[in-house]
Order: structure tokens, then sequence, then C-alpha cells
């Protein structure tokens, strides 16, 4: 399918601004530059997210004393015991944050049938592997701990995420399993979205979609040299792809049509039926990385909430 209208005029406007020098891609820009510049795009992706909604803010202490900062959003009458999304925002390790991110967390919860949990993690190149996923682990463990004193369901609880995030929602989900670090409860099921499945190679779509398409391969390949050490590429933990990834949690896979991370999303999904896993996969026709982002952008991101509104329904 040919790109979303609307989307292929903002990436062209992207592409005149980086054509007379007014923008760069993020590769090029340091990583204080690349942080401010995605926090600005925010605004301008989904300008008119929802506000009817209670979001309280809290701390979670990491396993070092570090105190992560995490917010809970959800209707003032969300019924006690409501299942609740745990979310982790993508950026690849080094930009993103609560704030970047709002605009998906305040939409998942607006149905008003889950809260959404959302923790943030430490970025690198200041925090590098193994730091996310340990934050990620400890902010899961803490919210099991305080589900009751929060008015949530310790038993009731998905792990989600986007991009980066998808891959600590997929390492929880594989943790929950008897791996090694260990999750102190099994997820529901597993919301990924457009997921970094296995850095430790690349697939036709890192080069059939390298440039253009708003995530862009020399950006991963930036974004995985601050975060790890080459040899550290396979460890499951950062490419759960090659991991046992057999008996996790029913997980819903959607992956973007022109993105670099298309083909190993889809592998992802492959090997997880070949395990015997219950898997659904969704190819988002027409769109980029980043597309729950995009509801100031395109009029097909809506439809992508409420799909994932029904596939949750029975959880």
């Amino acid at each position: 399918m040919p790109l979303d209208p609307d989307l292929e005029a903002f990436l062209e406007l992207a592409e005149l601004g980086r054509m007379t020098g007014r923008s760069q891609a993020m590769h090029e820009l340091s990583v204080e530059q690349a942080r401010a510049e995605f926090e600005k795009t925010s605004a301008v992706l989904d300008p008119s997210p929802p506000t009817a909604l209670n979001v309280t803010e809290l701390k979670v202490a990491a396993r070092d004393g570090y105190l992560l900062d995490a917010r809970l959003y959800g209707h003032a009458d969300l019924a006690p015991g409501t299942t609740t999304l745990l979310y982790y925002h993508g950026g690849g390790y080094v930009v993103g944050s609560l704030n970047s991110h709002d605009s998906i967390c305040r939409r998942l919860a607006a149905s008003g049938r889950y809260a959404v949990f959302a923790p943030a993690y430490r970025l690198a190149p200041e925090a590098p592997f193994p730091t996310a996923v340990n934050d990620a682990l400890d902010a899961a463990n803490w919210l099991a701990e305080q589900a009751a004193n929060l008015g949530l369901d310790a038993k009731r609880l998905v792990v989600a995420g986007d991009s980066a995030g998808a891959t600590l929602a997929t390492v929880l989900a594989i943790a929950a399993t008897g791996a090694t670090p260990a999750l102190s409860f099994k997820p529901l099921a597993q919301l990924l979205f457009y997921p970094v499945t296995d850095i430790s190679r690349q697939r036709p779509s890192h080069a059939r979609y390298a440039e253009g398409y708003l995530l862009e391969t020399p950006t991963l390949e930036w974004f995985y040299n601050h975060y790890c050490a080459p040899d550290q590429r396979s460890d499951w933990r950062i490419s759960p792809l090659t991991a046992n990834v057999g008996a996790l949690a029913p997980a819903y896979i959607s992956v973007a049509e022109y993105d670099p991370l298309h083909d190993e999303g889809i592998a992802y999904a492959q090997a997880m039926e070949q395990a015997g896993g219950e898997v659904t996969l969704i190819v988002q026709p027409g769109l980029t990385h980043d597309f729950l982002r995009m509801s100031g952008i395109s009029g097909q991101i809506d439809g992508i909430y409420q799909a994932v509104e029904g596939w949750l329904a029975p959880y």
C-alpha cells in the first residue's frame, strides 16, 4: 500500500527541512539535541490527546536506590481491580520520556476500561545496558507489590510498549517464564508495537526503508552503539528473538509497513507461533515507525487504538 498521504506530506516537509539545512537526522545530532528534538515532536504528532483522566505522579525505587518517575493513568470512576497496562516508552534507549509518550498512555486509558502504569527508565549513554532492563524489571515488580495500595489487581497486568519499550515488555514476558532475571508475576498478555527484537543482524527491511521513513537505519545503529557494546548485541535481554520464546503470554504485535524494524517484528511473531504461542500479528499499511504517536497526522490511528481495545476485551 502507498504511504498514508497525510503522513507522506509530513515526511516531505521533514525532508525539505533537512535539504535546506533547517534540520538534521537524529543520528547527526548530539544526544542532548536528539532528546530535545524528540520531545518537540510530541506536540506536532498528537496535539490534542484526551484530558479527562486522573494522572498520578509516582516514584519507584530501583535496586540501586535511584528513584524512577512513573505515572498512573485512569478515569476517576475506574473500577477497583481493573486490568492495568504496564507501558514502557520507546526511543531507542537514548531518547524518549514519560512526556514524549504521554499521549499514547492517555489514549490507551481513554476508554476507562484499563489503567495504564508508565514507568520511566534510565537512558544511555549515561546508563548503558543492562540499566534499562533492570529498571523495567524493578518497576514491574514494584507495581505488583503495590497494586492493592493503588486500587489495582496484581494478577491482572499486561506488559506493553513501543519500539525499545516493546523490547522491554518482551523481556518481562520472557522473565516471567523462569528466565533470569525473574519477574514476580505472570502477565496476562503482551502489547508490542513495532518492537526491536534482534539487533545482532540486519534484515531486508533495514535496507528497504533505510532512509526517508521517519526512523532510519543509521539512527538505529546510533541508538545501539550508545546502548551496548558490540559483543552484547546477541544478549536475549537486548535481542529477545535469540531467546526461547515459547510459553509466553499471548501477544498482540503491531508493526508498520514502512519501518526498518518491519522484518524483525514479523520474525518475532513467527518465532512465537512456531513455539506454540498465541499471537495476533497486525501490519499497519501505509504507516511508519512511531505511528502510535501520530493521531494528529493520520486518520488511521484512531482505528488502531480501537482495534487494540477490541483485542484486550477478554483481559
